[in-house]
């Protein structure tokens, strides 16, 4: 048996080891870049009630919108480099494969263009919040590959988030995207996250 202060020193180490990253404080002098397509850009939704501007009310820092419709992460993975080195941003958010998974690409190829697009944020030193997007189904289950990603490149992750609020239909505009409630709801769970991560 092992002694008491071993015991608790191993459960103390067990416990950080299943933790999640932690953030550097951001405060309201932070800039949060929100990378994504139309659930970025908020389409359902009128203008200033995206997530991004929500989020940005919630937490008083700059949130800067950088959602594309339509976008696929092909276009994002090249799309991406540019946006970082001109915004410098504290902290990506990764919200993308909506598109993809709509349009049937390989789930390889969707997982292989979001880890460059994680690897191109850490090149520059800038954490991720990464939101997994539902696979195309009667039950919205998240696509497995964002908690592998995830757990490869040690992000901070939200799994169930999206495919939550899309299960409601007073929270859509249509099948595939949130209305501004949905929208509200969105950023308020991301703000709780970051809070949790210490970012806030």
């Amino acid at each position: 048996m092992l002694p008491r202060v071993a015991l608790s020193l191993f459960l103390l180490l067990g416990l950080s080891a299943c933790s999640e990253p932690s953030l550097p404080y951001l405060g309201p002098t932070g800039r949060i870049l929100a990378f994504g397509d139309s659930l970025t850009a908020g389409k359902g939704a009128a203008k200033d009630e995206d997530y991004p501007t929500q989020l940005a009310k919630l937490c008083g820092c700059e949130v800067v919108n950088a959602g594309v419709s339509g976008e696929q992460t092909a276009e994002g993975r090249k799309r991406l480099p540019a946006l970082l080195d001109e915004m410098q941003p504290d902290l990506l958010i990764l919200l993308e494969g909506g598109n993809d998974i709509l349009h049937g690409v390989p789930p390889q190829q969707i997982q292989d263009n979001l880890q460059q697009m994680l690897l191109d944020a850490q090149s520059m030193a800038v954490p991720v919040l990464l939101i997994s997007v539902p696979q195309k189904n009667v039950f919205l289950q998240p696509a497995s590959f964002y908690k592998t990603l995830a757990k490869q490149n040690d992000s901070l992750f939200m799994n169930d988030v999206l495919s939550g609020l899309l299960s409601s239909p007073a929270l859509k505009s249509d099948a595939v995207h949130l209305n501004a409630a949905g929208y509200q709801q969105l950023a308020a769970a991301i703000y709780r996250k970051l809070q949790h991560a210490g970012a806030f």
